[in-house]
């Protein structure tokens, strides 16, 4: 069947295929800033909380422009601990989410961070961060998105259990999207590695073990 076919059945019946949006790179790593170790080295089976977070940024498409979103997660039981959303991808966007969540957890030292190699993370400004928190920064190896797989398949559950098909009108429309289903990420949406359980319920059962260990 040749294509001006397709068209004029889709037409007949009134269906429109879905363009997909144009891609935008959030990963600025040509750069001379320094790069941390890949101290995770893709060993994404952690078994206690708030030893490895991981990070990332993605975009979001409204009418009044892009809206950039990073998240940091506790990669044991995938509960988003820190978010922030700015019209810009500038350093601030990720050093806002990494304070929300230390904020939020205040972790023991030690802790390892992951992310990508971009100009955001590399700053010097996050790296003193990070060495405030006594946390250790953990780098994936350039052009490898499956060094951080986990955060990455957090944007496609996002996008599209809650974005796609959607026409946000406005930047504040699409905060009160992404607000709305970290909740349901969080606090309702079963998680397969984790054994088909909500992250916060996960989590609260890892406590309750070692309490019960403790005594």
């Amino acid at each position: 069947m040749g294509k001006e076919r397709v068209r004029k059945l889709m037409q007949s019946h009134g269906i429109r295929s879905r363009a997909k949006r144009k891609f935008i790179l959030t990963t600025d790593s040509k750069h001379h800033l320094p790069i941390a170790e890949n101290l995770l080295d893709r060993q994404f089976d952690v078994q206690q909380t708030n030893k490895v977070w991981t990070s990332d940024i993605t975009y979001i498409a409204t009418d009044e422009g892009w809206l950039y979103l990073a998240v940091v997660i506790v990669l044991f039981s995938r509960q988003i601990v820190g978010w922030s959303m700015q019209p810009h991808m500038k350093k601030e966007l990720v050093f806002d989410a990494l304070r929300m969540a230390w904020f939020r957890r205040r972790p023991e030292r030690g802790l390892i961070f992951h992310s990508d190699r971009g100009s955001q993370y590399c700053s010097h400004e996050f790296q003193d961060a990070l060495k405030a928190y006594g946390m250790q920064s953990s780098m994936s190896r350039k052009g490898n998105c499956w060094d951080n797989s986990p955060t990455k398949s957090l944007w496609s559950s996002l996008k599209v259990a809650r974005i796609l098909g959607k026409r946000l009108t406005t930047r504040r429309a699409a905060k009160d999207e992404v607000i709305d289903w970290i909740s349901f990420y969080n606090l309702k949406r079963l998680h397969s590695t984790l054994n088909n359980k909500i992250p916060i319920q996960f989590e609260q059962l890892w406590y309750a073990a070692q309490d019960k260990i403790a005594t």
